[in-house]
């Protein structure tokens, strides 16, 4: 990808400060310095110390995505396709056959390709989201979910069942590393705000990972303090000083301090807490309860639920992500072979789009941003 985009803030003089401008000679007071961040080798500059989600805002689309198609990009685990919907109709306009048990749909960090995760088939299936076209399956064993480093150097295959961390060429997926890992279950990722560091959650042993980026290292573990615990989702608040980690058995968020990495606190939200979705002004997150068919809204500045919207008609929303113009979040219904839109505005259900079975990992692309961390759409 070419050099990050630059994001320009211009103040005008309309509107402003009429008693100050009388004063004529008096100087301004300067604002304050924002904080600054050492970041990973080779990343595109923070934008915003305050806001790792400032270059998400609503169709900030980059250069590279923005004549590409909006589609919903739906992998069916069990059919063994994609289903390709267009946001406006709600109609499906295509299904892609890929490889056995399709997981996740995960944007390159080049935001140029979409890589399917055909878990139990052990390949990748590249899409062309310009012509929304498969390309030639690449070997990749076991890639449950795929992130990718800060600075685009890997790609980080989540290889649950082979109980490893898999460094690899972004592009060609050759392997550059291999991390066993001690726990049972990788699955999902972020990274922290100078992206020298990700958490790591282990779905069926119940613990978290701390891994250095650069050194590709384990540098911490530790297991949840809740006895039959099944981690998810993570996310990091824009801010960056807490992770957020879904648990479908505890029923809520682990809230994480990820520098010291020191036991989390669970903050309840509904049974089966699955996906976290961030706003497009970074001011709530969206967490689907896969096990009672609703979504609950936390407010990061508050740091409490404000709100919880349920799917008129039951369902099991599960994983997916917020349109470019943040009005519509996008969930599977992982047991149900169907897709829900929900207005982020009502919290009214808009749309039930009929899948394949097993609807897991969708993408909503193109979304803003510099480029993508993976899963299913974590941009920066």
């Amino acid at each position: 990808m070419g050099a990050a985009l630059a994001v320009l803030a211009a103040c005008g003089t309309e509107g402003g400060d009429r008693t100050s401008e009388a004063r004529g000679t008096e100087a301004a007071v300067p604002a304050p310095e924002k904080k600054r961040v050492d970041g990973l080798p080779g990343m595109p500059p923070v934008l915003d110390p305050e806001d790792v989600y400032a270059a998400d805002r609503p169709n900030k689309l980059s250069p590279v995505v923005k004549d590409f198609p909006s589609r919903v990009y739906v992998p069916n685990t069990e059919s063994d396709t994609v289903s390709v919907i267009d946001p406006k109709t709600y109609e499906i306009i295509e299904t892609i056959p890929v490889g056995r048990q399709p997981q996740h749909v995960v944007p390159s960090w080049d935001l140029k390709t979409l890589w399917v995760n055909n878990n139990r088939g052990h390949t990748l299936t590249p899409i062309d989201p310009r012509t929304g076209k498969a390309g030639k399956d690449v070997e990749v064993h076991d890639p449950y979910n795929l992130y990718f480093t800060p600075n685009g150097r890997y790609a980080v295959v989540m290889a649950s069942l082979d109980r490893e961390l898999v460094f690899r060429d972004p592009h060609t997926m050759e392997v550059r590393k291999t991390v066993p890992v001690s726990c049972y279950g990788v699955n999902h990722a972020d990274f922290s705000l100078d992206g020298r560091y990700f958490i790591v959650s282990c779905e069926f042993s119940g613990e978290l990972l701390k891994v250095d980026t650069e050194k590709m290292e384990v540098v911490g573990q530790q297991r949840l303090p809740f006895d039959g615990a099944m981690p998810q989702d993570v996310k990091i608040s824009p801010d960056g000083r807490k992770f957020y980690i879904a648990d479908m058995m505890a029923h809520g968020m682990w809230v994480l301090d990820g520098d010291r990495f020191t036991e989390p606190t669970l903050m309840p939200t509904g049974k089966g807490c699955h996906g976290l979705y961030v706003s497009r002004d970074s001011r709530e997150m969206y967490v689907s309860n896969r096990g009672e068919g609703t979504v609950s809204v936390f407010d990061f500045t508050r740091g409490k639920l404000t709100g919880k919207w349920r799917l008129p008609d039951g369902g099991s929303p599960d994983m997916g992500g917020v349109s470019a113009d943040g009005k519509v979040l996008w969930l599977s219904g992982r047991y149900d072979a169907e897709v829900y839109a929900i207005d982020t505005r009502t919290g009214r259900q808009l749309a039930r789009v009929p899948v394949g079975s097993g609807p897991h990992g969708l993408a909503v692309y193109p979304q803003p941003g510099r480029y993508s961390l993976g899963h299913t759409g974590i941009f920066r």
